[in-house]
């Protein structure tokens, strides 16, 4: 059903939008707020702001700001465990998938909306249920590597998910570090090199131009 948006008693600061339509508009707009502010600083009034609507429509969607931020933040963690599930199974060579699972971080962190710093640069990461919903993604996206290493390279599940640990490991922290030094080399290097580490091994990889005897 479609809802007027009202605004100091008139209507016409929103158009009348679909209940999840306007769920959406609302979540774009705390998105912003909370990439540029952070949760603390953060305020409903400036969130309703944003989207162009009053307080009270905002309220009548997310009760309060903890659950606006949370259904944000459960929105982005999904996104990221698509994204690496859909690496793992876009393929069925292994040496691509590790490259799509490093690509996938790289892709979230260099999204336009800054969603990566709600899930891994989080104020927030203190309070109990924002800290399980971040170690979701990790678990999530550990469980999805794991299940293909222990099929397809024939190792026992503990040894497949320590793998698929440092793997996850690798791709977010390697990221996180090349978009914060301002993308000092086209991500498609930045993937390429990180794959090729996780592929074959610093030894295998990387081998020393002059080897001692």
């Amino acid at each position: 059903m479609a809802e007027t948006i009202e605004h100091n008693g008139q209507a016409g600061r929103g158009a009348r939008l679909p209940r999840t339509a306007r769920r959406a508009q609302l979540l774009a707009a705390a998105q912003d707020v909370f990439a540029s502010n952070g949760y603390h600083a953060a305020g409903m009034d400036e969130i309703a702001e944003r989207a162009g609507v009053s307080k009270p429509v905002l309220y009548q969607h997310f009760p309060g700001k903890l659950e606006l931020y949370l259904a944000l933040l459960e929105t982005h963690v999904d996104e990221l465990i698509r994204r690496v599930t859909d690496a793992m199974e876009s393929t069925t060579d292994n040496k691509t998938r590790v490259r799509n699972a490093v690509g996938a971080y790289f892709d979230f962190v260099d999204g336009e909306s800054q969603a990566f710093r709600l899930v891994f640069e989080s104020d927030l990461r203190g309070e109990p249920v924002v800290q399980d919903a971040v170690e979701r993604a990790t678990e999530a996206s550990v469980r999805a590597i794991t299940a293909t290493i222990t099929a397809d390279a024939g190792l026992d599940e503990e040894r497949a998910r320590l793998l698929a640990v440092g793997l996850v490991g690798v791709s977010q922290v390697a990221a996180r570090a090349w978009l914060a030094d301002r993308r000092p080399i086209p991500k498609e290097e930045a993937v390429a090199l990180i794959s090729n580490l996780a592929w074959k091994g610093i030894g295998g990889g990387f081998p020393l131009q002059h080897p001692h005897d």
